[in-house]
Formats: structure tokens, C-alpha cells, sequence
């Protein structure tokens, strides 16, 4: 398990969401979208995405106030992974965050433009 600290290091601070920011202007979204990548279930992660939501909420973003979060699960099954970040791609997130080594790989594989945050523990 992570912790708070490492968590909030996963999405790089201010640094990476300005990134997202400049993204965001090229696109003309309303706020940015952080794609989020983890290739187990929702189930046991209560604590780490609310650690997550305050790493940003640190940062000056606040989910469904000024960003949003568009969760991915692999639930289990990580042959989903590509198919999900090629997902994240289509929906033209502004960052995304890929909670494991294998969705790195997955997100890597599917785009050269989209900033990427990865945790490998």
C-alpha cells in the first residue's frame, strides 16, 4: 500500500496538471480530465483514491469543481489494459494516471502526446 505522500507524487503536482492545462486550452475543454488506470477493481482502493482526490484537491483541483475524473478498471484482467487506455485516449483526457506498472505500459503504448503519471511500487 502507498502512501498519502507517494500518492500525491503519482500525479506530480502543479507541474503535471499545468501540463493538463495547456492540453485543456488546445482542446477547448471546460475544465481538465484526469484519466485514471488501475488494473484491479474499485474494490479496497476507498482510501488510496481519496488520498488521490486530495492530491489534487492540494494542487488546486477539485473533482466535478474544476476537474474531472474518468475512473478506468482492468478489473483483473490485465489483457483489458490497452483497450482501456486506448479509451482514455479517445475520450482526449488532458493527464492520466496509471496506478501500476502495467497500465504505464498500456497508456505508453497508446499515446506519445497525453502526459502520464505512474506510480511503480
Amino acid at each position: 500500500m502507498i502512501g498519502r505522500r507517494e500518492f500525491i507524487t503519482l500525479l506530480g503536482g502543479a507541474g503535471l496538471l499545468c501540463a493538463a492545462k495547456v492540453r485543456r486550452a488546445r482542446a477547448q475543454q471546460a475544465m481538465p480530465v484526469v484519466g485514471f488506470l488501475h488494473p484491479a477493481t474499485p474494490d479496497g482502493y476507498t482510501e488510496r483514491l481519496r488520498d488521490f482526490r486530495q492530491g489534487l484537491k492540494d494542487t488546486g483541483y477539485v473533482e466535478r469543481e474544476n476537474v474531472t475524473i474518468e475512473y478506468l478498471w482492468g478489473e483483473n484482467k490485465s489483457d483489458r489494459l490497452p483497450a482501456l487506455a486506448a479509451e482514455l485516449v479517445r475520450r482526449d483526457v488532458s493527464v492520466i494516471a496509471a496506478a501500476s506498472s502495467s497500465s504505464a505500459f498500456a497508456v505508453k503504448a497508446a499515446t506519445v502526446t497525453i502526459p502520464i503519471a505512474f506510480v511503480v511500487s
